[in-house]
């Protein structure tokens, strides 16, 4: 079967966008008629229908969202290449705003940006602490960076960390005497260390996961914080357990400052997304940044 071409799966993407041939066409700078040749012949290459018409509308098929959730992104991501490379003659400049929050910060973004930065002068990047589920175009963000799982699925996503394990954790002055929780219920007869968290509403409630079966714990404890570095700090003074990411506490273990309990109940969580709108019209300075953040491990 003839594989269709980058124009054709452009020309799906920009119905299936606007819901309208007419409006498609206009933005595309093509006839109506030649607009639903291309997707006709598309359909008939693939053997299969991938758009629903009627009169009023138009509409994607099971095999049409599919196509759509799988192509548009890398659409974006090729179009933004393209454009980087038209600018290569070109000096990269402007300004670059990012929210995240600040384990994704110090433990991904600066460590790259140190090396990226030097090289091209011209790039200047704001990054804004957020635990919040920012609405970026709202606040005018050119990306944001959260877990995969927070991440929504009408963005560009761009994966820039590996998966990470959250640990439970305390210091040796507080565990010392004390039973060892062996399950998570068992975190109730503890002092433990909050994390406030907007978008959950409140005090986050720890979760865990072990053989397929997820639990939630709502812990209690005297201090509550809305920054996880606070919560690893108070860990290391001895005010209770803390849930951390494992990256955070690992230095600390190796030091004998910190102990791990209920480590068969950490499940690996999907690592840290850049993520910006499908439509984002792209800069080469985005597009390189972009690139220098993305995770090849």
């Amino acid at each position: 079967m003839q594989r269709g071409s980058l124009d054709d799966l452009a020309a799906l993407v920009a119905v299936a966008r606007e819901r309208s041939f007419t409006r498609a066409a206009a933005k595309l700078g093509v006839s109506q008629s030649a607009l639903s040749q291309t997707i006709r012949q598309l359909e008939t290459r693939l053997g299969i229908r991938l758009l629903t018409r009627t009169t009023r509308s138009v509409g994607l098929t099971e095999a049409g969202e599919r196509l759509l959730g799988t192509v548009a992104p890398r659409l974006e991501e090729i179009q933004a290449e393209l454009a980087a490379v038209s600018e290569l003659g070109e000096r990269p400049s402007g300004t670059i705003r990012i929210t995240a929050g600040d384990h994704a910060i110090r433990s991904i973004l600066w460590p790259k940006l140190e090396t990226f930065l030097p090289r091209y002068p011209d790039i200047r990047v704001e990054l804004a602490i957020d635990y919040e589920l920012t609405d970026i175009v709202a606040g005018r963000y050119d990306a944001g960076v959260r877990l995969g799982e927070q991440v929504a699925k009408d963005m560009i996503a761009v994966r820039i960390g590996p998966d990470i394990r959250f640990a439970v954790v305390g210091a040796p002055s507080y565990l010392s005497g004390r039973p060892r929780p062996q399950a998570p219920q068992d975190l109730v007869a503890h002092r433990c260390i909050n994390l406030r968290l907007p978008t959950y509403g409140g005090l986050y409630a720890w979760e865990f996961e072990r053989d397929g079966r997820e639990v939630k714990v709502r812990v209690e404890g005297q201090l509550v914080f809305n920054g996880i570095f606070q919560v690893l700090d108070a860990a290391l003074a001895g005010f209770g357990l803390a849930y951390v990411p494992e990256d955070l506490a690992r230095p600390h273990l190796a030091q004998g400052r910190l102990e791990q309990v209920l480590e068969g109940w950490s499940p690996p969580w999907s690592g840290y997304r850049l993520y910006y709108p499908s439509r984002h019209q792209t800069s080469a300075a985005f597009a390189l940044l972009v690139d220098a953040l993305r995770h090849r491990g």
